[in-house]
């Protein structure tokens, strides 16, 4: 990162439940998680809430940077810091800085790809069989160790936390998986 875009950056601190920015506002900054974990979400019509983006210690609403407007909220799961780093300083920096673009881009294709699993997962009919592809996708040997809350997971998943809940314990009986603590692994 170049130092004139470290230098810009500001700390700011989102107790949870907090906004970081809403819908239709203006972006002013490009905003990296370090602490905590910031979800981005849209409400659909039926106004159930569905989870566009979840970071931790990851950017977020990458989109942004060429949006005259945010398309979502993004609200602080839980006590979290951000460095929030001013839009212009932002552009400035991947204009001008080509080993910074390069960095920039290996993170948007890593980002499309994850974007591009959870849109097929939402395709998937079934919770047990979105919970699998979760599972292959985003955990490694056929585990998964949650860094977030499972209530959080149903939402990203695309499901009400008491499917989740239902779903994983018919899938345990079964002996599809096995549960331990934050841990989910296919057997």
């Amino acid at each position: 990162m170049p130092e004139a875009l470290r230098q810009a950056a500001e700390w700011r601190r989102f107790a949870a439940g907090e906004h970081l920015f809403r819908l239709g506002d203006r972006p002013q900054a490009m905003f990296f998680v370090v602490r905590g974990e910031v979800c981005l979400r849209r409400y659909s019509p039926d106004g159930s809430e569905v989870a566009l983006q979840r970071a931790r210690h990851n950017f977020l609403a990458e989109g942004s940077l060429e949006s005259q407007a945010y398309h979502c909220d993004a609200v602080a799961i839980e006590a979290s810091t951000a460095l929030a780093f001013p839009m212009p300083a932002f552009r400035q920096a991947v204009d001008e800085c080509s080993p910074f673009r390069s960095r920039w881009v290996s993170h948007l294709m890593r980002e499309v790809r994850r974007s591009r699993a959870q849109c097929e997962r939402l395709t998937l009919r079934t919770a047990a069989a979105r919970i699998l592809h979760f599972i292959e996708c985003e955990g490694q040997n056929g585990k998964l160790e949650l860094t977030f809350s499972r209530k959080a997971w149903a939402a990203e998943l695309g499901i009400s936390h008491e499917a989740l809940y239902r779903t994983l314990a018919q899938m345990e009986k079964a002996g599809s998986i096995a549960l331990a603590g934050r841990c989910v692994a296919r057997r």
